[in-house]
């Protein structure tokens, strides 16, 4: 294993190190000590590595992660995991605002709660929260799925397109276009494969389906006061 101090090395230095193993992979399993909520934290990472964060990180830690399996040992702050291509992240903590922004794929688990607009915008990833989301989660979600073992804050799934979204707990509200669904048996088998990946053990009946009316689609005069 590769350790990196960052109390001696730059963020710079550690993602250049990491950026490298794509052209020429010498080291498979990484270790980040002494993060101290640095900003930018193993982003851009192209390679089939692992990179253990032993501490909180500043915001966009992980971003733009492609094939990387990134474990954060602590909270994260804004933009955990943003416009993630592939692999996984894990926060073993909280995360701020707007985790897994425009995420096309991957997985990101989150074992504690998530701030405001989690998943805002995302394309693919699915998101797995332990704990509670803030307000505005999932708005605009594209596609992938979210799911909250908590509660949900206002306006959930706002302007939603295709992303299913699961909660167990209650949800505040719903925005504009998200209702109720049916859950069905397609659905829970979708579930129980999203927990079992984040290594989640809940009880898959206790969830409620949320997704799109797909009302708002397409511009209609008689709609627009929920636009």
């Amino acid at each position: 294993m590769k350790t990196i101090n960052l109390a001696e090395s730059t963020v710079r230095d550690l993602n250049q190190a990491l950026h490298d193993q794509a052209i020429e992979c010498t080291e498979r399993e990484w270790e980040v000590l002494e993060p101290k909520g640095q900003h930018n934290i193993a982003c851009g990472l192209d390679q089939n590595i692992s990179v253990d964060i032993k501490g909180p990180t500043g915001y966009f830690c992980a971003g733009m992660n492609k094939k990387a399996h990134i474990t954060i040992h602590g909270n994260a702050g804004q933009g955990v995991a943003e416009n993630m291509m592939s692999g996984s992240v894990r926060v073993k903590g909280n995360a701020s605002q707007a985790a897994g922004a425009t995420a096309h794929g991957g997985l990101l688990v989150i074992e504690g709660d998530a701030g405001a607009r989690c998943g805002i915008s995302m394309k693919g990833v699915d998101i797995v929260v332990k704990g509670s989301v803030g307000h505005m989660s999932c708005f605009m979600g594209q596609a992938g799925s979210l799911v909250v073992c908590g509660d949900a804050g206002d306006a959930l799934g706002d302007s939603l397109y295709e992303t299913h979204i699961y909660v167990k707990g209650e949800v505040k509200s719903l925005g504009a276009d998200c209702i109720a669904k049916e859950m069905r048996d397609e659905h829970i088998e979708e579930l129980s494969e999203l927990l079992n990946r984040a290594g989640v053990d809940e009880d898959v009946t206790a969830f409620k389906r949320y997704g799109t009316a797909r009302q708002l689609y397409n511009f209609k005069v008689d709609n627009t006061a929920a636009y």
